[in-house]
């Protein structure tokens, strides 16, 4: 019963520059899962257009702060339950690893972590307790610019968001030279519905404009990042 739960709400959508694809996923041990044409115009997931979706995806990419961070994992946490047709954007987080020095430090963890912090400052637009911050997560969305890993996937479970939407796949990650544990969003999904709050996973949204991001690092002959230039094979702000 509750692998079926999780199959009907596991959600992917896929976006290119000629179309969109959506399918269920149906869970094995090699995660594959099957496509599914879908009109956008007429086939909103929970009752948001595909436009919204790739509004708040290349918010995602903006949160890097730069336009070819060689660690371009970026996520906005955002509010779609209100009036606002698009939204309200709650937080922000890019990967600060290179930063910091903390290796837990991914755009997912830095954006939760962002999160807390506005939704339970006294003087900041919510005032929350941290438990009904801990509570607030059920109503949100969050957004990453690529599948989560399985730290992040979980953390994101442990907070329970309503959606969690994700652009680049791990597997496309792995193929453009990214080293990866290889355990898909929606296995952690699968392999979690004892926590409450089970939300929507929608994947693959705007590809086209996210896979470019992850794909110069490891390919000296892949052009940068608009507003980047190779130098000494790095691509650097121009």
């Amino acid at each position: 019963m509750r692998l079926t739960l999780i199959i009907q709400r596991v959600i992917f959508y896929y976006s290119s520059h000629i179309g969109l694809c959506h399918g269920h996923r149906h869970f094995d041990s090699r995660a594959k899962h099957e496509q599914l044409p879908i009109d956008e115009s007429t086939r909103p997931i929970n009752g948001i257009a595909f436009s919204t979706r790739a509004y708040w995806m290349r918010q995602a990419n903006l949160a890097l702060g730069h336009p070819c961070p060689t660690a371009a994992f970026g996520t906005v946490i955002v509010n779609h339950t209100g009036n606002s047709g698009l939204g309200e954007l709650v937080c922000v987080g890019a990967n600060s690893i290179s930063s910091t020095g903390n290796p837990t430090l991914h755009g997912e963890i830095v954006a939760i972590n962002n999160c807390i912090q506005i939704l339970t400052d006294t003087s900041g637009p919510y005032k929350l307790s941290p438990s009904d911050a801990l509570a607030a997560f059920a109503n949100l969305s969050l957004y990453t610019n690529a599948e989560s890993c399985p730290m992040c996937a979980s953390a994101v479970r442990y907070a329970g968001f309503r959606e969690y939407v994700y652009g680049t796949s791990i597997a496309t990650l792995v193929a453009r030279g990214w080293t990866q544990i290889r355990i898909p969003s929606a296995e952690v999904y699968a392999r979690s519905t004892d926590l409450p709050n089970l939300g929507a996973l929608i994947a693959g949204v705007l590809t086209n404009e996210t896979n470019p991001m992850f794909s110069w690092q490891h390919d000296a002959e892949y052009p940068c990042p608009k507003g980047c230039e190779r130098i000494e094979g790095r691509c650097e702000e121009s």
